[in-house]
């Protein structure tokens, strides 16, 4: 069996998930894509390996992915999902007129003092800053 079907293979045990062709595609063209993909720009390269597969199927294996841990949803308020492959601690700057997301590295801000900021009995999983703005290409676009 070859090294990426054995290690996709354990991944998915240890997420429990079912192993398929379609899931394994799809997790390989994930990983090989730059940036944070949404569903249509995974769906797109995935169509080149598999002709017949669906929109409504990726978007139903990235979700299971996200739910059972593999990859994390970015930006979940941004109105667009977005899918996170880098599980380094880091944040985001969000371009508002492209939606653009580019990592931040985590030591470019200083961390928050949660246990001031967050409500009594609140347990935080995860601290993400999104810096919004307008990218370079879109500022450079005329009106």
């Amino acid at each position: 069996m070859p090294e990426t079907l054995r290690s996709f293979r354990e991944l998915c045990a240890r997420h429990g998930i079912a192993v398929t062709h379609q899931r394994q595609v799809l997790y390989e063209t994930m990983q090989s894509m730059y940036g944070h993909p949404s569903p249509e720009e995974v769906f797109e390269a995935v169509k080149k390996r598999i002709p017949s597969i669906s929109l409504a199927t990726v978007y139903k294996n990235i979700h299971l992915f996200v739910e059972s841990g593999v990859f994390r949803e970015v930006s979940i308020h941004h109105g667009t999902l977005r899918v996170e492959m880098n599980n380094m601690p880091h944040h985001h700057m969000v371009c508002s007129v492209c939606r653009t997301v580019t990592d931040l590295p985590d030591g470019e801000f200083g961390t928050p003092l949660l246990q001031v900021a967050m409500p009594a009995g609140f347990l935080v999983e995860r601290v993400s800053i999104d810096v919004i703005g307008i990218c370079p290409d879109c500022q450079a676009r005329p009106n």
